[in-house]
């Protein structure tokens, strides 16, 4: 392992942003996010995948009355962004290292209130179908831990991951409000975004890819 990722995963022990394996919180933190980490009562926004967290932070940057917290498993991404949102002293971030497979252990019923999907690996092979961040297993997953009316947002590159993930959702009776466009950048929905992208979003962007993106809600009782 390079110094490099040394020093980071160092600091990331030490970061209050932070929660991994290890620290206090990680064991107690399922339902209790606000109590324990933010210390406050405002609505919680995930993003799955969060790489370097440039997405997270950067919704952070723009609402103050919401909680942010990305998810990765890879410390030395994550890094970057705790890192970033310690030095603005931006309190309604933090990040949490951990295999998404594993985030009902993290969040309590109902305690999410917009989860974002920022460019995915697609896992474009039939076999890796249970693997797609939009796949059914991962929507059952997420349904009981989004409030009454939470949103889901995706965006890709992937025109397969997007047409897959439109199929799964038109099959489904228990969602409403689902709105999405083969051409982000030319919609009305970029204007609500505040024009904040991924690393990755715009590496696409720049080599002509057209984003994608979706949103949806599950009904609630």
């Amino acid at each position: 392992m390079g110094r490099n990722k040394l020093v980071r995963f160092k600091q990331n022990e030490e970061s209050k942003n932070v929660i991994q394996e290890g620290k206090p919180l990680f064991e107690k933190i399922k339902g209790n996010w606000n109590a324990l980490q933010f210390e406050n009562d405002h609505p919680i926004v995930v993003e799955l995948a969060c790489g370097r967290g440039e997405f997270t932070v950067g919704l952070a940057r723009e609402n103050a009355a919401h909680n942010f917290i990305g998810i990765d498993i890879k410390g030395s991404r994550i890094w970057k962004g705790s890192t970033i949102a310690a030095t603005e002293k931006l309190e309604n971030v933090a990040f949490l290292r951990t295999q998404i497979e594993q985030l009902e252990k993290y969040f309590g019923e109902s305690e999410i209130h917009e989860l974002w999907i920022t460019f995915p690996d697609p896992r474009p092979r039939d076999g890796d179908e249970k693997k797609r961040l939009t796949s059914p297993r991962f929507l059952e997953m997420y349904k009981p831990l989004l409030d009454k009316g939470g949103i889901i947002h995706l965006k890709t590159d992937n025109t397969g991951l997007f047409e897959y993930t439109l199929e799964v959702l038109n099959l489904r009776k228990d969602l409403e409000g689902l709105e999405w466009t083969f051409d982000f950048y030319a919609s009305e929905y970029q204007r609500e975004h505040l024009g904040i992208k991924t690393r990755y979003e715009k590496i696409f962007s720049d080599k002509g890819e057209k984003i994608k993106y979706l949103r949806f809600r599950f009904k609630k009782d």
